[in-house]
């Protein structure tokens, strides 16, 4: 019988030259390779590394270091100089502008060490990182496949982090329900750039960033559960960027309940972001900026006279209504608002 059959897909393709075939790939990471094939497909496209990472579940880091890889290879070159485009969580690689260029030229000296699956081998002849692996696998409930191998050795051997070090980030970030080597990878990195090398280091931040957290949701009465993520970024500026001792903190959660009557971190961030531009350091340095805002009320009314105070507070009064909820004295300044504007203006 004769078949007479055609495809439902369109034809849409992808071309990979035969010199890549040929030259490159048996060379290279499959990882890497995966994500070569990933930027021909949308060659040309305004891609991020955030959009590649999360469609071949990769980290950024293992995108970068593939990006670097196939550059220094000499099969990826930019059009554009690559650019950075900044979020609230954190800041993506553009790969905007990237076109694929193979070209026969050794890859230049001095790029990232790119772990093979026989460069791990040879690293499983070490005792600490052999241990260290096991121990990890174990944690994750998993044996582990060539990707999170490499991570594991790129922290290892390539950041030099203590084995004894990273077993901990495994345990921490496990016991906090994130078991994905995405996560545990991101945290490795930040603990190394924060300079940790031992447990007891990790120990003492994560304990001293608990009380911080703890002081800082229980003065926000948000004492039935944890920070989120984003307001664990902003916990973590006021007491690391900013620098500000737990009094100062939770005295700025305080005067945003009071003024907003409802728990705010953007609203306590600029409070704190004032005191900062003004060099406050101290509760007694606080009370002297309030006495002095204070004094220049006293000062303004003294030159406004009572009379227009009164038409103003009658007019803002005839504009809003009278209800029942009206009844009392308003406060038509927002106090927290104007210190701010008068430590900015100061700088």
């Amino acid at each position: 019988m004769t078949l007479n059959i055609k495809s439902s897909f369109k034809i849409n393709v992808t071309v990979i030259t035969n010199e890549f075939i040929d030259e490159y790939m048996a060379a290279a990471n499959g990882e890497y390779i995966k994500e070569y094939l990933y930027l021909m497909r949308h060659e040309g496209e305004e891609i991020t590394v955030s959009m590649i990472a999360d469609a071949l579940n990769h980290t950024e880091a293992d995108v970068s270091r593939a990006l670097s890889y196939w550059k220094n290879a000499g099969v990826l070159k930019e059009d554009v100089p690559i650019k950075q485009t900044v979020s609230p969580a954190a800041s993506e690689t553009a790969c905007s502008g990237i076109i694929a260029e193979v070209q026969a030229k050794p890859a230049p000296s001095g790029r990232r060490m790119v772990y093979s699956p026989e460069k791990i081998s040879g690293l499983a002849g070490d005792e600490d990182f052999s241990q260290l692996l096991y121990i990890a696998q174990k944690y994750m409930n998993k044996v582990f496949t060539q990707r999170e191998c490499e991570v594991f050795a790129y922290l290892y051997d390539g950041l030099h982090m203590p084995a004894e070090l990273l077993e901990y980030v495994v345990e921490y970030c496990v016991q906090g329900g994130h078991s994905s080597i995405r996560y545990i990878e991101t945290v490795a990195i930040s603990w190394h750039e924060k300079g940790f090398r031992t447990v007891e280091d990790a120990k003492s931040f994560a304990l001293t960033f608990t009380k911080d957290s703890f002081a800082v949701m229980k003065a926000f009465g948000l004492n039935d559960r944890k920070p989120g993520d984003l307001e664990k970024d902003f916990i973590d500026r006021w007491f690391r960027a900013y620098g500000f001792a737990r009094e100062l903190v939770v005295e700025a959660c305080n005067r945003t309940l009071a003024a907003t009557h409802a728990p705010s971190f953007q609203y306590a961030d600029k409070i704190l972001e004032g005191w900062k531009k003004a060099g406050v350091r101290s509760m007694e340095e606080i009370r002297k900026l309030d006495e002095q805002y204070a004094d220049r009320m006293r000062s303004g009314e003294h030159k406004t006279g009572k009379s227009g105070d009164n038409k103003q507070a009658q007019g803002t009064k005839g504009r809003r209504g009278q209800n029942q909820f009206q009844n009392f004295p308003q406060r038509e300044i927002d106090y927290d608002a104007l210190v701010l504007k008068q430590l900015t203006e100061r700088q």
